[in-house]
């Protein structure tokens, strides 16, 4: 697996539970890649298009990669990601949704709506380690990404 420290992987994710898996689940991996978390959608946007805390571009760098949850209190995943896709700058950025909906419709919306990809959460933690290390041969030693896929 070649190493791709500098990309930068931002998380959206409300549940605390979920996320220190997620944590546990990079670690177990031997993902080292920089992590951003958002716990919401309004904070992935404001991050994104570097608003309020989040403007200085030297602190809030853009990710490489986006994990989204579509269950977010405020505004929630499907909004998010269709906010991302619609903007010129930050649609090339790849948006995998990470969900526990196996929901059809949510499936089918999403990719209509430009998800990059569509997993469903694994129940435990070593189907979480194998899922992300498959993302990550993928996201970063396989597919090819602008140098900086998220800077304008």
């Amino acid at each position: 697996m070649a190493v791709h420290e500098d990309r930068i992987i931002m998380t959206v994710e409300d549940s605390p539970e979920d996320y220190e898996a997620l944590i546990r689940a990079f670690s177990k991996a031997g993902i080292t890649n920089p992590l951003i978390h958002c716990e919401d959608g309004d904070e992935a946007l404001e991050y994104l298009f570097r608003k309020g805390r989040f403007q200085d571009p030297a602190s809030s760098p853009r990710p490489a990669l986006l994990l989204l949850d579509l269950n977010l209190p405020g505004m929630d995943g499907r909004e998010v990601l269709r906010t991302i896709k619609a903007d010129e700058i930050l649609r090339t950025i790849p948006v995998v949704v990470l969900t526990t909906s196996d929901a059809e419709d949510d499936i089918a919306k999403c990719y209509s709506d430009g998800a990059n990809s569509y997993i469903q959460k694994p129940i435990d933690l070593k189907g979480l380690v194998l899922a992300l290390k498959r993302l990550s041969d993928f996201w970063f030693d396989t597919a090819l990404l602008p140098d900086d896929a998220s800077e304008p």
